[in-house]
């Protein structure tokens, strides 16, 4: 089954929303790393 960015964004986003309510100082790497990781699955079509 392939998944597409579109399905992998909202579990990436819910996990960063509960990073930064757990831990607000993390937020710089929690968008740094939100970012690098929708980038790469819209550079590779996941």
């Amino acid at each position: 089954m392939m998944y597409g960015s579109i399905a992998i964004q909202p579990l990436i986003a819910l996990v960063a929303g509960v990073l930064i309510l757990i831990a607000p100082r993390l937020l710089n790497y929690v968008v740094a790393i939100y970012l690098i990781i929708i980038g790469i699955a819209g550079l590779a079509h996941f």
